[in-house]
């Protein structure tokens, strides 16, 4: 028990590894994070970081949880600033789709979703809970948007599925790199989509 006394205390901060392990996800691919590479990272053995993280999925849900607390921080001054609810729409989408392939966030997101196949429960709501932020903050803005007259009457919640659902498509297009399918493309089919479908004549 001293042993693990010593390690707690040791140990950097959670947010430090997290950050560590997005860095190198960054840098060098999802396939080069291991937990012995990491622990290297952050100077602690990879039994340490399983002491405190359990597995690696554990591990890429956690970093995926923190790259999105720092997205909703972002999401949420986009959405508070001045402005039509028009351009915080477009705003919303530029930060959802990828920089670019191999996004290190959006690569995160994928891992973290193919592996949720085995999954418990517990994994499964605290990855519901990531979508729901950005579900939640849709809804409340294509509402306002609609209030305003700036938007055509659609039903909030049923177009933010819709809408997500394109996003997600294309987004994963762009962080596999996809032909034909880059990050300025998407955006513009998106913009095209929602001048079809949601923005009124005048806006």
């Amino acid at each position: 028990m001293a042993g693990a006394g010593r390690a707690r205390r040791n140990a950097p901060p959670r947010e430090e590894v997290l950050v560590a392990a997005m860095d190198m996800i960054a840098e060098r691919g999802l396939e080069k994070l291991t937990m012995a590479g990491l622990g290297r990272e952050v100077g602690m053995s990879s039994g340490h970081l399983l002491y405190y993280f359990r597995s690696k999925d554990e591990l890429l849900l956690r970093t995926l949880e923190w790259s999105e607390g720092r997205l909703g921080a972002e999401r949420s001054r986009l959405l508070t600033r001045p402005g039509t609810a028009g351009e915080r729409l477009e705003a919303y989408v530029e930060l959802y789709v990828p920089d670019g392939h191999r996004d290190p966030h959006w690569t995160l997101w994928l891992e973290v979703w193919n592996r949720s196949q085995n999954a418990d429960d517990d994994a499964r709501e605290r990855q519901a809970a990531i979508e729901g932020a950005w579900h939640r903050d849709l809804v409340a803005l294509l509402a306002e948007g609609v209030s305003r007259g700036e938007f055509r009457p659609v039903d909030a919640d049923r177009f933010a599925a819709r809408l997500r659902a394109l996003l997600d498509g294309f987004s994963i297009h762009v962080a596999i790199g996809l032909r034909g399918t880059g990050r300025e493309q998407v955006i513009s089919h998106v913009r095209e989509f929602l001048a079809e479908t949601l923005l009124t004549p005048d806006t």
